[in-house]
């Protein structure tokens, strides 16, 4: 998780204090904090607002997108090998449900993931369900061409952008996902417990997992909620979580958004990628590879381990207050805006 700025922190103790006092939260604030967030994901993602839902987690989104896109009996869904849970589980549950196939795309030692997952992409695909990057090594897949190769096929595109989202550009009108979804605790620099998600055109009309009544058209009427309507909010906002107007949550998030507005996500990923850089070309030194940027994301260094080094190195180097997580049989490195030179220098020094 993304450690919380003063900024956050503060945008969220100051959303506390004004939900401490409901008789100031009037009708209009349970749709304005919803729309400030939805304005600012839309600056960071450059794609419409009308487009983006509000949701807790990136499993709900993954629950939307399989409710409402096709999948016919004998059909697959391609992931990737040892992708994160989420995005594994809910397709594996489809499949069984309707009698079809995961085929998890697996790529051969140094490569990235873009070969294996177009080689897996077929006649008989209903859907691609894959992050920017991978969880645990950080290799990229090249979304444009898998995009492409979706769109050729007559498959769905489902993207969990919660790795990278915030940390490397991605452009919707190119890769034209179906649905994508990052949670707000990683690269977005927010808070846990909400995220962002992505529905595109087409899908719009789609039916959510959930039935509450703020995401009804006339729900601003507070005096007429009991006039139960069957139409929707407009754009993605059918697709909002319930009890979505969380101050705290979305104040948080919002200064999350401004962060990285205030940098920009290409300036993000080019300190980044020197920064991931130089730590690699160091850690080479005393025997810790790792793949070069255009392989791995600029923003995610995995650093490859011996079984015989794994053991309890993540416990040492927190003794040093030195942070990092062991991934299979690598070390992920992720370091940000706020690290600078002596927390490489920590780093380095407590891994040789």
């Amino acid at each position: 998780m993304a450690p919380l700025s003063h900024d956050v922190l503060g945008a969220m103790e100051r959303a506390v204090q004004h939900k401490a006092q409901p008789w100031n939260f009037t009708p209009p604030d349970f749709f304005s904090v919803c729309e400030r967030f939805r304005g600012l994901a839309g600056s960071l993602t450059g794609t419409s607002s009308e487009n983006l839902a509000i949701v807790p987690s990136v499993s709900y989104a993954l629950a939307t997108a399989a409710r409402n896109l096709p999948f016919q009996p004998g059909q697959e869904i391609v992931t990737l090998a040892d992708q994160f849970p989420s995005n594994v589980y809910v397709w594996r549950k489809l499949a069984q449900r309707h009698q079809g196939r995961i085929v998890s795309a697996r790529r051969d030692s140094g490569d990235d993931w873009t070969a294996s997952v177009l080689n897996a992409i077929g006649p008989d695909t209903a859907i691609v369900a894959v992050p920017h990057c991978h969880w645990a090594d950080g290799r990229v897949v090249d979304l444009e061409a898998v995009g492409e190769a979706c769109r050729a096929q007559g498959a769905a595109l489902v993207l969990d952008l919660t790795q990278s989202l915030g940390a490397m550009p991605i452009d919707f009108a190119r890769v034209q996902p179906d649905f994508a979804v990052a949670a707000c605790y990683k690269w977005l620099m927010g808070p846990y417990g909400i995220g962002v998600m992505y529905v595109a055109p087409q899908h719009q009309n789609g039916e959510p997992i959930e039935h509450n009544w703020i995401n009804r058209q006339g729900a601003q009427d507070f005096s007429r909620l009991v006039d139960y309507q069957d139409e929707y909010q407009t754009g993605a906002r059918r697709f909002d979580m319930g009890e979505k107007s969380n101050p705290p949550l979305l104040e948080g998030a919002c200064a999350g958004f401004e962060f990285l507005l205030t940098f920009g996500v290409d300036s993000i990923v080019a300190t980044l990628a020197e920064k991931t850089t130089k730590i690699a070309e160091a850690a080479d030194q005393i025997g810790l590879g790792s793949a070069p940027v255009g392989i791995r994301a600029p923003h995610f260094l995995s650093l490859d381990l011996t079984k015989d080094r794994i053991d309890g190195l993540t416990e040492r180097l927190a003794e040093k207050s030195v942070f990092a997580s062991v991934r299979g049989q690598s070390l992920r490195v992720t370091p940000h805006l706020y690290n600078n030179d002596d927390d490489t220098q920590a780093l380095l020094e407590a891994l040789a």
